[in-house]
């Protein structure tokens, strides 16, 4: 008999006899002591978030201090109020006999017992990576199957002969490969539950240099980039919020929307996500570059060169000496001066941010002349000075980073002058009427100027801040003289206010705001990619960029790259600055049915003979069926008949006109990369064209299913 509604417990009458008592009688009452305590820990965090938000600061170190207490709180109780009990994941019984919970997060009884270990614990590690040529102290495992709250099923596996003898309901990896099978829908799947041995070794690898995933479909690439996100944040404290923090990039917009829920879900909601266009505000804009050639040429390093020598050219100093008037003398500012001041920008910094320093450098040159200190007076009289600002507006100018890019495809002589090693060819292919008509290979040079060139406005808001600030001190320092000039008191308390720590106190830097922060300008203390083998050398530079510690976790699989991948991810790596590599495979498929690796292998195969084709574990027993392109609404509408949940997704050259079931979508073979389908209909898998690119179009396509493959030609 199944246990009745009021127990955690809801089996099918199928698995009645796992229901017993003996067996799951010690988890009832230990998921009701983690109810119990849920409860008070839901209750307790509240509280402390409504405290914390009222608490007043006095800025600075207190006021981020009590932000990142916030955020812990917040993010702590919404993972506590979404899951439930099912927080746990399993347990694991040593050969000592202590039983031990493990969770998406740990939980501690008001009396101290540990209800619940983190996931990402050491003391957790056995529970993922045990296997039994290596049991790694355990004498059993069991893991849950969690249905709206409850556990709708669960396996045992046992490591030691007593246990292999008494365990009743051991079915070994039979229920995990039976939770491969079941449907998918808009959002990845939680698997937190079922990750594998030589998944959660990569996982818990350390993260210095750069670590690549390297497996073929199915193989969890994905899974373990997301969890991997997840265990480095707890686990490593150079990566945790505010410390550095970790950049996710997908390959599209469509994967985002898959993987969303998957951080969250692990209790981390400070990961930034994007995909490579999102790192340039012309990305979303940009269309695909058409020309071969003209996308060869921007994918490459040698082109990223030419911005240094084109912002150059607006750091010239002047070659004329300047005598300039001010209210105390004439200053005459020399060839040399110029030098001087235009030498006195720190390396490094941005040219549009480094133009405040070089005048600061002017000023105090002139100042020096003088024989007075660089006071706010003589500041602003030569911010006034006509010629002065002329000649150093032409010398150093603000420039945008969309212009100066234009600039290069509108204007030849600029080009060949930034460039030299190209061919007058490459020059006249690399021009085009419209400047500003982005393309995705211009996203990098694009990048390269913005980091280059820096914020175009920020001397314009330092200047603001600067005269709001002494207008404001000016309006105060009117105000106190009068209240000292009617104090009346016998201590003269007003004259206090013209004490210097009292004034410092009353500056206000708010008063002009900073721009909106760029969350996605880094630096981040590590960078995950995935499907990294379609990134150009260029776009690496945009992620390398990003991240100066080179601390990496790059997912991908070269046989699933469009434009072939000939070298080794050591030799790729290197060559766009990343040498440290080291290299883990995975070669089991978990998702795809043998029946379709069987119909794909020979696809890739046939144009890299190399692939790493991986094993698939599962088999459905349908067969990959073929039909004719006048087939599809026979196909779909046969599918939403039969299947009460689950997702379809019609693969082609170009998407097609599909019902409107918020079940089945339409994706080219590249948007469909790294999502994953209960049904795929692939239309007409040769208009996806010949060569590398072709196959591999081809191959992703196929191995997006995971239980029924339909190929109309």
């Amino acid at each position: 008999m199944t246990h009745t509604h009021d127990t955690i417990f809801h089996l099918p009458e199928r698995l009645a006899a796992k229901a017993d008592d003996a067996l799951v009688g010690d988890d009832e009452r230990h998921f009701a002591r983690i109810a119990t305590s849920l409860e008070t820990q839901i209750s307790d965090h509240a509280e402390r978030l409504d405290a914390a938000r009222r608490r007043p600061t006095r800025g600075g170190t207190e006021a981020l201090e009590r932000d990142q207490e916030i955020h812990h709180l917040t993010s702590r109780l919404r993972v506590l109020r979404r899951f439930g009990v099912d927080l746990c994941l399993g347990r694991m019984v040593t050969t000592d006999g202590e039983h031990v919970h493990v969770g998406r997060l740990g939980l501690t009884a008001a009396g101290g017992e540990q209800l619940l270990v983190d996931w990402r614990s050491p003391i957790a590690e056995p529970f993922f990576g045990a296997t039994h040529a290596d049991p790694m102290g355990l004498a059993s495992r069991r893991r849950y199957r969690w249905t709206q709250g409850r556990v709708s099923d669960y396996w045992d596996e046992a490591f030691t002969a007593d246990g292999l003898a008494s365990q009743v309901a051991l079915d070994d990896q039979s229920a995990f490969i039976a939770s491969l099978g079941s449907s998918r829908s808009d959002r990845m799947r939680d698997v937190l539950g079922t990750i594998q041995a030589d998944q959660d070794a990569i996982i818990r690898a350390g993260s210095t240099g750069a670590l690549v995933i390297d497996g073929g479909p199915g193989t969890g690439k994905t899974v373990v980039a997301l969890h991997r996100t997840a265990y480095l944040l707890y686990s490593d404290p150079r990566l945790g919020h505010r410390r550095g923090g970790v950049l996710f990039v997908g390959p599209h917009a469509p994967y985002l929307a898959y993987v969303s829920d998957v951080l969250p879900s692990l209790g981390e909601e400070g990961v930034q996500t994007c995909t490579v266009r999102d790192l340039v505000p012309e990305g979303r804009g940009a269309r695909r570059e058409t020309d071969a050639e003209v996308a060869r040429l921007k994918s490459g390093i040698g082109l990223l060169r030419a911005i240094e020598p084109a912002v150059a050219l607006y750091e010239d100093p002047p070659t004329s000496p300047l005598t300039i008037e001010t209210p105390w003398a004439d200053v005459r500012l020399s060839v040399q001066d110029w030098a001087e001041a235009f030498g006195a920008a720190e390396p490094g910094t941005p040219h549009n941010e480094a133009r405040d320093q070089v005048w600061d450098a002017l000023v105090a040159i002139v100042a020096d002349r003088l024989e007075q200190e660089p006071t706010e007076g003589l500041r602003r009289s030569l911010d006034r000075n006509r010629d002065l600002r002329d000649v150093f507006d032409r010398a150093w100018t603000i420039v945008e980073p969309a212009d100066l890019v234009a600039d290069l495809w509108t204007v030849p002589a600029y080009l060949r002058r930034c460039a030299p090693w190209l061919s007058p060819e490459e020059v006249r292919l690399l021009q085009r009427e419209d400047g500003y008509a982005w393309t995705d290979a211009d996203l990098p040079l694009l990048d390269a100027a913005r980091l280059r060139l820096g914020d175009p406005d920020a001397s314009g808001r330092r200047r603001l801040r600067d005269d709001t600030a002494a207008a404001e001190r000016e309006r105060r320092s009117q105000v106190v003289d009068h209240l000292i000039a009617t104090d009346d008191s016998e201590l003269m308390l007003m004259s206090m206010l013209k004490g210097e720590d009292l004034q410092a106190s009353l500056d206000d830097s708010s008063l002009v705001p900073d721009a909106d922060p760029d969350l996605l300008a880094g630096p981040f203390a590590h960078v995950v990619v995935d499907e990294a083998q379609e990134l150009t050398d260029a776009e690496w530079q945009m992620l390398v960029a990003r991240c100066p510690s080179r601390s990496f976790t790059i997912v991908g699989d070269r046989a699933q790259a469009r434009h072939g991948f000939a070298e080794s991810w050591q030799e790729r790596l290197a060559r766009v600055g990343l040498p440290q590599v080291e290299l883990a495979s995975l070669t089991i498929n978990y998702r795809t049915p043998a029946e379709v690796m069987t119909e794909a292998e020979p696809v890739i195969r046939a144009a890299l003979p190399d692939a790493n084709v991986p094993t698939s574990i599962r088999s459905t027993g349908v067969a990959v069926s073929r039909g004719d392109v006048t087939d599809l609404d026979e196909v779909l509408s046969a599918w939403l008949a039969e299947a009460d949940d689950g997702a379809a997704c019609v693969i082609a050259a170009e998407p097609r006109e599909v019902p409107a079931d918020p079940r089945v979508r339409s994706l080219t073979p590249e948007l469909a990369k790294g999502l994953e389908f209960d049904l795929v209909v692939l239309l007409e898998p040769e208009s996806f064209g010949g060569g590398v690119a072709g196959a591999v179009d081809r191959y992703v396509a196929m191995t997006r299913a995971t239980q029924r493959l339909v190929v109309l030609d």
